[in-house]
């Protein structure tokens, strides 16, 4: 790593002094891999094995990473709902409703009156018996 120092300011500089002690330290205080490697060999001769037994010529296993979820996003929904006013206003329903189109219902407009024709339909609304009392005659 070539760092130019000349091009460093104060905080810089100081920022790279104090990254250098820790690397420092923790390089002094980390035993050798010759030292590890002879440990490694003396634990598998006192089970009875030597390092190509265990290992073979292939190098140490890599860690298995997990696989995250997709971080793809969503495909791309064709709009559904077009102000006649500016065109580019569109709006493909899912997700919370566009400011212009809550102000035209807001002065009486209905969001039907807005689907583009040939794209969208509009979905019947269903009357839902639920919390309405009905009557139910006795003989």
């Amino acid at each position: 790593m070539n760092v130019e120092i000349e091009s460093l300011n104060l905080r810089e500089l100081t920022s790279l002094l104090v990254a250098a002690v820790k690397r420092k330290q923790f390089l002094s205080k980390r035993r050798s891999a010759a030292l590890g490697r002879q440990q490694a060999i003396a634990l598998a001769a006192r089970h009875g094995y030597t390092i190509e037994e265990l290992f073979g010529d292939q190098a140490a296993a890599q860690p298995i990473r997990r696989k995250r979820g997709s971080s793809s996003k969503p495909a791309k929904v064709s709009p559904k709902h077009r102000d006649p006013a500016n065109a580019f206003n569109t709006w493909s329903g899912p997700g919370s409703m566009p400011r212009w189109l809550s102000k035209k219902i807001k002065f009486g407009q209905h969001p039907t009156d807005f689907l583009i024709p040939g794209l969208a339909k509009p979905t019947a609304r269903k009357p839902s018996s639920i919390g309405k009392r009905t009557l139910v005659k006795q003989n």
